[in-house]
C-alpha cells in the first residue's frame, strides 16, 4: 500500500491558507500546517499581531485535525527582505518587499524546512496561482541544481554609461538597441529550459480569478521550489473560498480583514516609519515646468514617482515626477495626467526567467513581444523586450505608461503564463522631456516668419 503523500501547507492565520489546507485534506493527503513568524514588533496598540495570527493558524490545525508547527524567520527576513527594503529606499528606489519575501522566505527558507526537516513531498500555499503540473506530477519531481548563468557581465559598465537625459533619447536608444542585439548575437547562449532526466520545467500560470491572481508576487520564485508546490486555490474565486470556509467551521479566519500593504508597517504612518531607520535629508519641492520652489520635504527617498506630494499651502494637488539624488530635490507637476509622469522605456536588472532561461523566441530574434505590469492588479501593458548580453532587458511599452519607478519589478506575461521578472533599474525620458526636446529642435529650425506656437505632436502621451 502506497504511503500517503505528505504536503506541508504554509498557514498565515488568514482564510486563504486555511481553505488551502482544508482542500489538501479532502484530496487525501497527509497535511501539516506551518506558521512563519517573519516580523517581531508591536502594533499601535501594543499587541504583537504575529502572535494573534499564529493563534488563528493553530485553531485552523485543530479544526482540520492536522499537526501544527511554528518557525521563526525573523533574522532571515531582516537580512534578506527588510534590509533590502531600506537599502532600496536609501537609493531613491521603490521596492516591493512582498516579491522579495516570497523569493527568500516562503519559497526558500520555508520550502527547505518543509522538505528537509518535515519530509514533505510537496509544499502548498494559499496564493491564487496555478502551475502547469498536476498534483501527481508535482510528487514525481526531484531536486535539481539551478543551471550555471548564461550571461557574461563584462558589458555592464558600458551599459551604465548611457545617458537617459538626452532629448530625443528614444530614437537613439532604439538604434543602439538594434545594433547591440546584432553584435551580441554570438555571445548569448541558447535558451536553457530547467529540465533534466526525471524532472519537468514547470510554468507559472495565472489564477482563474483574474482579480485575485497573485503570480505578480511569485515572479521571482525558483524553479526548484515551484515544481514542488501545489496551489489549491488556483482554480477558485475568492467568493467561493469564503463559502468553503463558512461551511467548514472556519469562521474565525473568515471574519478577519484581509491583510493589505506591508506587514511590518501595518497602519502606521509610512513616512514616520521610514524615518526611524533612515536619516532625514531635507530638500525642496520644485515645479518641473518653471523650476519654482513650492515647498520643502524631509527626504527625497520618501517619495515615489506618481504619488501625490503633500505640499503645505497649496490647494491644487501636485504629483512627483522626478527626483534629484544629488541635491535632494523632488520635482512635481500640477496634474495627475501630466506628460512628465509618462514613459515608454525602461531597463531591468538581470531577469529571473521561471521556466526557460531565457525564452527561446527572445534568444532567436533578440526581441520578443509580450505584456508586463509593475504593480499588482494593474492592466497588462503590451511591450517589446530586447535582450542584452548580460541578461538584462530593455522594455519598450507600446504605449507610454504612468508612474514607472526604479526599484519596482517589471513582471512579464505571455498569454496566461507568468514568464518571470526583473527589477527596474533605469528609466527612459518622460513624454514631457521629449516634448521639450522636440520644441527646442523645432524652434532652432524655424524661420522668422514661422509661428512660435507649439506644433503638433506635443500633447501628453496618455
Amino acid at each position: 500500500m502506497q504511503a500517503l503523500r505528505h504536503v506541508v501547507c504554509a498557514l498565515s492565520g488568514g482564510v486563504d491558507s486555511a481553505v488551502a489546507a482544508l482542500l489538501l485534506r479532502r484530496r487525501g493527503y497527509q497535511v501539516t500546517g506551518v506558521f512563519m513568524k517573519n516580523w517581531d514588533s508591536l502594533d499601535e496598540h501594543g499587541v504583537c499581531t504575529a502572535d494573534k495570527d499564529c493563534e488563528d493558524a493553530y485553531r485552523v490545525c485543530q479544526i482540520l485535525d492536522i499537526p501544527f508547527h511554528q518557525v521563526s524567520y525573523v533574522k532571515e527576513y531582516w537580512n534578506d527582505v527588510f534590509s533590502d527594503f531600506l537599502n532600496e529606499y536609501e537609493k531613491g528606489r521603490t521596492p516591493n518587499p512582498d516579491i522579495v519575501c516570497n523569493k527568500h522566505i516562503k519559497f526558500s527558507c520555508f520550502f527547505h524546512y518543509a522538505v528537509d526537516n518535515l519530509g514533505a513531498d510537496a509544499i502548498a500555499t494559499g496564493h491564487y496561482a496555478r502551475t502547469s503540473l498536476e498534483d501527481e506530477e508535482v510528487f514525481e519531481q526531484k531536486h535539481v541544481k539551478k543551471p550555471e548563468g548564461l550571461f557574461r557581465n563584462r558589458f555592464e559598465v558600458r551599459n551604465e554609461r548611457i545617458s537617459l537625459c538626452q532629448p530625443g533619447w528614444s530614437t537613439v536608444a532604439r538604434s543602439w538597441l538594434a545594433a547591440a542585439s546584432t553584435s551580441w548575437a554570438q555571445v548569448i547562449l541558447p535558451p536553457q529550459p530547467h529540465q533534466v532526466a526525471g524532472t519537468t520545467a514547470v510554468k507559472l500560470l495565472q489564477a482563474a480569478d483574474s482579480f485575485k491572481d497573485q503570480t505578480f508576487f511569485l515572479s521571482q520564485v525558483s524553479q526548484d521550489a515551484l515544481r514542488r508546490t501545489i496551489f489549491p486555490l488556483g482554480g477558485l474565486t475568492k467568493e467561493f473560498v469564503k463559502k468553503i470556509a463558512a461551511e467548514n467551521r472556519l469562521h474565525h479566519v473568515l471574519q478577519k480583514k484581509e491583510s493589505m500593504g506591508m506587514c511590518f508597517i501595518g497602519k502606521r504612518n509610512f513616512e514616520h516609519f521610514l524615518l526611524q531607520y533612515l536619516q532625514p535629508r531635507p530638500g525642496h519641492f520644485i515645479s518641473i515646468e518653471d523650476n519654482k520652489v513650492l515647498g520643502t520635504h524631509k527626504g527625497w527617498f520618501l517619495y515615489t514617482l506618481g504619488q501625490r506630494a503633500n505640499i503645505g499651502g497649496l490647494r491644487e494637488p501636485w504629483y512627483v515626477v522626478e527626483k534629484d539624488s544629488v541635491k535632494g530635490d523632488v520635482f512635481v507637476a500640477p496634474r495627475t495626467d501630466h506628460p512628465a509622469l509618462y514613459r515608454d522605456l525602461l531597463r531591468t536588472s538581470r531577469v529571473h526567467w521561471i521556466a526557460e532561461e531565457p525564452p527561446a523566441a527572445l534568444v532567436r530574434d533578440k526581441m520578443m513581444e509580450c505584456h508586463f505590469r509593475f504593480r499588482h492588479q494593474m492592466a497588462l501593458v503590451p511591450c517589446v523586450l530586447t535582450l542584452n548580453q548580460d541578461g538584462t532587458v530593455w522594455v519598450t511599452a507600446v504605449q507610454a505608461v504612468r508612474a514607472l519607478a526604479t526599484g519596482q519589478f517589471a513582471v512579464f506575461y505571455k498569454g496566461d503564463e507568468c514568464l518571470g521578472s526583473g527589477k527596474i533599474l533605469r528609466l527612459g525620458p518622460s513624454a514631457y522631456t521629449l516634448q521639450k526636446g522636440q520644441r527646442r529642435a523645432g524652434m532652432a529650425t524655424e524661420s522668422p516668419s514661422d509661428s512660435p506656437e507649439d506644433g503638433p505632436g506635443l500633447s501628453p502621451l496618455l
